[in-house]
């Protein structure tokens, strides 16, 4: 299973606030096995965003947190024509275009969008693209 990483998710990773035991669980796994796991590379932007409105120290934790995370070996899609054609269809169905490209991803890599987003997830949940890890991981998730 390729596992799609929501801004969501890597947030958690360092607001104090925020912190989560599945988040946890996701920054563990991604350590051990980057090739399971992928991004749109708006990820980068979107984590850089929120450390910086939210983390006292926002661009050393990016610098220092993410960055290697993304350089580790997990894939980065860019944006084509063909992932926003498949992002349009999320985009109909009521997920903004940033969420939209999450689960495109996901499709286009037959994998699963891990978000917090829950009313993301309720939109699209019948396509079984996206999991909500608010509450627990996926059943297919193995440590």
């Amino acid at each position: 299973m390729i596992w799609v990483i929501d801004a969501s998710v890597a947030v958690r990773w360092f607001i104090e606030d925020e912190i989560h035991p599945n988040a946890e669980k996701v920054l563990i796994k991604l350590i051990g096995q980057p090739d399971v796991f992928t991004v749109p590379e708006l990820f980068a932007f979107e984590v850089y965003a929120v450390l910086q409105r939210l983390h006292p120290e926002g661009l050393e934790v990016f610098r220092e947190g993410i960055i290697p995370l993304l350089q580790g070996g997990m894939f980065r899609q860019p944006m084509t024509g063909k992932l926003a054609l498949k992002a349009n269809r999320y985009v109909q169905m009521g997920l903004t275009g940033y969420d939209a490209c999450y689960a495109a991803l996901a499709k286009d890599v037959k994998g699963m969008w891990l978000t917090f987003d829950r009313e993301a997830h309720i939109l699209i949940q019948k396509e079984n693209v996206s999991f909500f890890i608010g509450q627990r991981m996926p059943s297919n998730w193995s440590e």
